[in-house]
């Protein structure tokens, strides 16, 4: 059996077919088979005991999902089978999108990755929610500088400011069943990098509504970018 757009092989183990394993979930899945050169001959692995233990946790605790992970064997040789299914929902590896297009792997991004997670959630990118970030965590001199600006330019009260902060965020659009969305991470949090690889802070052109005062001030983007139009 030839590699294929849903068939990978590999020779031995790497934590970075992470990302493969990702690219299919995101696509129509596969299969990577560890174990095997790229002619399809097996030339077998080692530690085929740890490894069936190690690889579904790896898989567990950096994609979110479960794969069935089988040991097969052939003239002595022992070979995995790491299976996964497409996934409905889009899967991320250290907060990257990767995707299986053809027999290559390719990491969205920009117009691409907006695109994709729109297809997936019928959610926009910036607004999918974030785990293990909380209001608190938040950078309070950032809220003090958007309460600052937005009461000076007169986009809002003081009595609409006069709130707790996740009260703001509420009002704002920002949260989504108490959870933060990542646009109020980029805005609020001290690392933005966490929901936007390689983030940076950056000017943007201020059109409306209340929180894009705050872009202008502290709009973080990826590396990719030159300019957020609001």
């Amino acid at each position: 059996m030839a590699e294929s757009q849903n068939i990978e092989y590999k020779e031995s183990w790497r934590d970075e077919y992470l990302k493969w394993l990702c690219g299919f979930a995101n696509a129509q899945g596969g299969t990577i088979y560890i174990g095997i050169d790229d002619a399809g001959n097996v030339v077998g692995v080692k530690d085929v005991k740890k490894l069936m233990e190690d690889i579904p946790n790896k898989i567990q605790s950096g994609l979110g999902i479960v794969a069935d992970v089988n040991k097969h064997t052939k003239d002595g040789k022992d070979y995995l089978e790491i299976k996964v299914d497409p996934s409905s929902f889009p899967i991320s590896y250290h907060g990257e999108f990767h995707y299986r297009s053809g027999a290559t792997k390719q990491q969205l991004t920009g117009i691409a990755l907006t695109e994709f997670i729109t297809k997936k959630t019928g959610v926009r990118w910036e607004d999918v929610t974030v785990d293990g970030i909380t209001v608190d965590d938040l950078d309070a001199e950032s809220f003090k500088i958007f309460r600052r600006e937005a009461l000076y330019s007169k986009r809002m009260t003081e009595a609409e400011l006069n709130i707790s902060n996740e009260e703001l965020l509420s009002k704002l659009k920002l949260l989504s069943n108490g959870k933060l969305k990542r646009s109020a991470v980029l805005l609020f949090y001290g690392d933005p990098s966490i929901v936007q690889v390689g983030s940076f802070v950056k000017s943007a052109n201020l059109r409306t509504g209340p929180w894009s005062i705050m872009m202008i001030l502290k709009v973080r983007l990826s590396l990719r970018q030159t300019r957020l139009w609001i």
